[in-house]
């Protein structure tokens, strides 16, 4: 004869989930995502919850399908908290729990990002050619393996010098320890172009920007107010902070490393060219200053690259 088997109306099966756990009053809570799903609204790519929640509720246990009762909701986060906001708190505050097959997942399909994101920006200084992701792999690799323990003594920086007063004005310039879970792809490929370029394991530079520069030819005569003062380059590297003397056309132009062509249409003065994305900022910032918004800077593309056919 059958008999019936009295299952709690609380209990929700769940499989396949990354479970996000908080512990708040006394009391440990969880809720069930999909997976790499959290990351992503983390770092604000994934921004529409039902896209990251398998299901709208608060658990005890996922695992056992025990949902928190709204009693302890209450008493944990207030009883005029909705339940949304609920969710959210967890999400950006909770742990997240993965297994080791979906953790090696993630740190694999980051790691790829992280290369071919520096594969693209980065070039080699004298062809201006990209990398593979082989070779950006294995340039990453060795500055990894030594445990950001380097040798100032060595690479493309400055040496460490023997005075011991200038000690203090030395820098300690970037490391690369690998890619980790807890960072968005975009800003660990910063952190690894800025070691990349500090330590020079291969010959590597930032990719150029291509930019327009207009400004009316009314402006362009004029003495500049302000020297062109290069801003800190992205790599960390201190630029020179050498004010060229001259009008407003010749400072515009000493910040460009190549110009690609240059012209005058009626009362608009144009040139485009290749810059260094450390003086974008800088560029961007003295236009604007010495023409009162009537010049203007457009990026045509933000990395310039020579691709082997």
């Amino acid at each position: 004869m059958p008999q019936n088997i009295n299952q709690p109306s609380n209990q929700i099966r769940l499989t396949n989930v990354s479970l996000v756990r908080l512990k708040k009053g006394k009391k440990r809570f969880e809720i069930a995502c999909y997976k790499n799903k959290v990351l992503e609204y983390r770092s604000g790519t994934e921004t529409d919850l039902d896209n990251v929640l398998q299901i709208p509720s608060v658990f005890f246990s996922a695992s056992k399908g025990q949902t928190a009762p709204k009693e302890d909701l209450a008493k944990a986060f207030g009883n005029k908290t909705p339940l949304n906001d609920i969710i959210i708190e967890i999400l950006n505050k909770g742990e997240m729990q993965v297994g080791e097959k979906e953790r090696h997942a993630q740190l694999e399909r980051i790691h790829n990002e992280v290369i071919d994101i520096v594969a693209g920006k980065l070039v080699d200084p004298k062809s201006k050619r990209v990398y593979t992701t082989g070779i950006i792999c294995k340039a990453l690799d060795q500055l990894s393996s030594q445990g950001g323990k380097h040798d100032e003594g060595k690479g493309s920086g400055t040496a460490t010098p023997t005075n011991g007063e200038n000690n203090d004005k030395i820098k300690p310039r970037p490391t690369w320890t690998g890619v980790v879970t807890t960072k968005s792809a975009k800003s660990q490929a910063l952190e690894a172009m800025k070691a990349l370029i500090a330590w020079q394991p291969i010959p590597v530079t930032r990719a150029r920007m291509r930019l327009r520069i207009t400004c009316p030819t009314t402006i362009l005569k004029q003495a500049a107010k302000v020297g062109p003062k290069k801003e800190t380059s992205e790599d960390g590297a201190d630029a020179d902070g050498e004010k060229v003397a001259g009008t407003v056309k010749d400072k515009i132009l000493s910040y460009v490393e190549q110009i690609e062509s240059q012209d005058t249409m009626g009362s608009e003065w144009e040139v485009m060219g290749f810059v260094e994305p450390g003086a974008f900022k800088g560029l961007s910032e003295f236009i604007g200053g010495e023409t009162k918004g009537r010049g203007r800077v457009e990026v045509l593309d933000m990395a310039v690259t020579h691709e082997d056919s």
